[in-house]
């Protein structure tokens, strides 16, 4: 039988909308890469596995979603669709308006999920993870820093630009990827198009 998909409790607030090119941008004023490469990305993996179940869970939320720390922290069983394969994220936009949208995930981590989080997927209303945001994130970045990343990509930002360049790189079009992430504007997902190096080779090879 089919999850519904509901929660008793409050939907996440958005933050102000940014515009391309200040904050939402893949680099820093001096340059430096705001967002994990595929390689960065795979290694932030790999490390959270040999972490606790929980912690391992919380991380890979993150990296197969794209999603906030708030808005994982803000899950609970209700917003795991085990039949349908996603994940629901609620959210409050400007004027109040609520926003739900839904994420595909592999279905070996819908299965970890499963199996970690047993009691909360049987209830509603219960949190998959405990922990307030500052805690959570001294747990990713205890990940982060065993997997040898450095700031500025080592950020929870960077885990959710990674996911974007890895959708772009993977050839997800453009208004999916933007449905997937919550943008308002296409023009926001677009930066992940801004990719150099390495990436940027991968993107240009479809065209040969």
């Amino acid at each position: 039988m089919r999850k519904t998909v509901h929660s008793p409790k409050p939907p996440v607030r958005a933050g102000a909308r940014s515009r391309p090119g200040d904050d939402w941008s893949l680099y820093g004023r001096s340059g430096e890469r705001k967002y994990l490469t595929p390689q960065e990305r795979r290694r932030f993996m790999a490390a959270a596995g040999r972490r606790p179940a929980e912690v391992r869970t919380l991380c890979l939320t993150l990296a197969h979603t794209g999603c906030r720390l708030s808005e994982a922290l803000a899950l609970t069983g209700a917003e795991i669709d085990r039949d349908g394969g996603n994940i629901a994220f609620r959210c409050l936009k400007k004027r109040g308006r609520l926003v739900v949208r839904l994420v595909p995930v592999p279905p070996a981590f819908l299965r970890t999920l499963a199996q970690v989080h047993r009691q909360a997927l049987r209830s509603p209303s219960e949190r998959l993870w405990s922990w307030h945001r500052t805690r959570a994130w001294q747990l990713v970045k205890e990940v982060m820093r065993e997997a040898r990343l450095d700031p500025p990509a080592a950020s929870p930002k960077g885990l959710r630009h990674a996911f974007g360049v890895h959708a772009v790189l993977s050839g997800v079009p453009l208004p999916l990827v933007q449905k997937w992430l919550g943008h308002e504007d296409i023009a926001t997902t677009a930066i992940y198009t801004n990719v150099m190096g390495r990436e940027e080779r991968r993107i240009a090879r479809r065209m040969w």
